[in-house]
């Protein structure tokens, strides 16, 4: 996630935002769980795995509009 941004800008996010930081976090998490879950190294139903991709894809929208604002309050000063 927001591998095409800038990482210093990204990592300024996460150390100014505890909440920004938490949801990255979670995030990632996910991703790794969704991927391991995805070739079979993590045994989970397809429930469970729909249910995983959902919440991820939740995150991952709250991190870009959060993201989003960041970037324009930094063009504003």
């Amino acid at each position: 996630m927001f591998e095409d941004q800038q990482r210093d800008a990204v990592e300024a996010l996460k150390k100014a935002d505890a909440e920004f930081r938490r949801l990255y976090q979670k995030h990632t998490e996910l991703n790794s769980k969704v991927d391991n879950a995805e070739i079979g190294v993590l045994p989970v139903d397809d429930m469970t795995l729909s249910s995983m991709k959902k919440e991820k894809l939740q995150i991952k929208e709250r991190l870009q509009r959060m993201w989003d604002d960041y970037h324009a309050r930094q063009h504003i000063h």
